[in-house]
């Protein structure tokens, strides 16, 4: 008499070992609530591009909450820490789920290069969404305040991270700073996604007209480390030549 042995599923485990990082913060809540949806996803046989649509509606959501409601916000009609707390949660489970499809592509070897071109192209999508969002904000609380180079400023710079992450596959992946010590890591919350959206929501929650000075540090940081990654690039290549 034979017996069927039943397949074994990957774990939790199993695909957070797949995760590909993104700094201290992501690393730590993120990745690892991705592996816990990657587990599920699989067991419903949800292919990642569900996750990849999920993680879209729900950050386009969460910014659209934040847009339309930022006028009521200032003029005290709507209460901002309700706005701010769920735009928050949304954000945050958006980009867990956008954490999640990755894991689940690579863990079931459902990757393939129309998923991957997704995914970008949601990613970019729903960073122009969180841009207009924190703008919005800012607006609704310094109509007078928020001058137009600093909405281009914020907007440009605010994808470098994307365009960053993008140059980190493949060959072309490098680190300004490779180090892993507790403290460059807790440096680099500032360009860590999870740790940005959980600011953002939480000033936008407690303090939103704060939010135009959020504009501007991030204008400095994003735009700072854009010069130096083109400064070092440049170094490289020319030594290389």
């Amino acid at each position: 008499m034979t017996t069927t042995e039943r397949p074994v599923r990957p774990t939790a485990a199993d695909f957070l070992a797949r995760n590909r990082g993104g700094g201290l913060f992501t690393e730590t809540i993120n990745q690892r609530i991705a592996a816990h949806v990657s587990v599920a996803a699989e067991r419903l046989g949800l292919p990642p591009t569900a996750l990849t649509l999920t993680n879209f509606v729900l950050g386009l959501a969460a910014a659209a909450l934040v847009i339309l409601t930022a006028p009521a916000m200032a003029d005290g009609r709507v209460p901002a820490l309700l706005v701010g707390l769920v735009a928050l949660v949304l954000w945050q489970v958006a980009y867990s789920l956008d954490c999640a499809d990755g894991q689940l592509a690579r863990v079931t070897g459902q990757s393939s290069p129309a998923g991957a071109r997704l995914d970008i192209l949601c990613d970019v999508a729903l960073q122009i969404s969180l841009a207009a969002a924190v703008g919005s904000v800012a607006y609704a609380y310094h109509p007078d305040g928020v001058r137009p180079w600093l909405v281009a400023g914020f907007a440009g710079t605010w994808m470098v991270n994307l365009v960053t992450s993008a140059l980190q596959q493949g060959a072309a992946a490098a680190s300004l700073v490779t180090s892993r010590s507790l403290i460059v890591r807790l440096l680099k919350l500032v360009r860590d996604y999870g740790a940005v959206v959980t600011v953002i929501g939480l000033v936008v929650a407690v303090v939103p007209a704060w939010t135009v000075w959020l504009m501007v540090a991030f204008t400095v940081v994003n735009g700072g480390f854009l010069l130096v990654s083109i400064a070092a690039s440049a170094r490289a290549s020319l030594n290389r030549s």
